[in-house]
């Protein structure tokens, strides 16, 4: 009898050791499962401050180069280019980078579209043109929607070997460019605009000489 008594209290004492011990397991894995959210949520923030620091520079660039810019004074112009370059400076002392963990197939994938995207890039001098249609037809191959125009199978079956992380920078980085080429185009017509103009009065100014 006393035997049983004492192997009774040896059980339950196991028992509630066993129990303690999967309560404070438990509680780590929800302080871990805490702890995740907050990191997911730090990296969504870095990004953010990624994309917010690269749409920057792109609108001060665009500014910098802008019609308006040459259509004012020099004195006036660089003064504001002073200031465009100021902001610029202050922006770039902002770091932040988020590193995506990738497998090597991930990180071929990658590499493979960036060579693609940079050989287009190198080509927009050429024809400028072309290069706008070609790129197009990558950045349809990363969109989820119904794209407008044709599709790159090659290039779409690349984006999807790469990390998600990498599948949205590769994205972004195509509406960025595309962006330029629309704003350079911009230039260039107005640019060509202005010249006509310019050259139409000259003509003018010519036969009114001899009249």
């Amino acid at each position: 009898m006393a035997q049983a008594r004492i192997s009774a209290k040896a059980n339950e004492g196991r028992f509630c050791r066993s129990s303690s011990m999967a309560d404070r397991s438990s509680r780590l894995l929800e302080s871990l499962d805490q702890l995740e959210l907050r990191v997911e949520a730090l990296r969504e923030a870095a990004t953010a401050i990624e994309q917010e620091k690269e749409i920057l520079l792109e609108m001060i660039h665009s500014i910098q180069n802008s019609q308006d810019m040459r259509q004012i004074s020099d004195g006036e112009r660089e003064e504001l280019n002073l200031t465009a370059n100021r902001l610029m400076g202050r922006t770039l002392t902002v770091e932040v980078s988020v590193e995506t963990i990738r497998n090597p197939q991930q990180q071929e994938s990658l590499k493979h579209a960036t060579k693609i995207i940079d050989e287009v890039v190198t080509k927009f001098l050429d024809d400028l043109g072309n290069a706008k249609s070609h790129l197009m037809s990558l950045y349809s191959a990363c969109s989820s929607e119904v794209p407008p125009g044709p599709v790159d199978q090659k290039f779409q079956s690349i984006v999807i070997g790469c990390a998600l992380e990498d599948q949205k920078k590769i994205k972004r980085r195509l509406e960025t460019l595309l962006r330029n080429i629309d704003n350079s185009d911009k230039a260039i017509k107005l640019l060509e605009h202005s010249k006509g103009a310019g050259a139409k009065v000259l003509q003018q100014n010519t036969d009114s000489k001899f009249n």
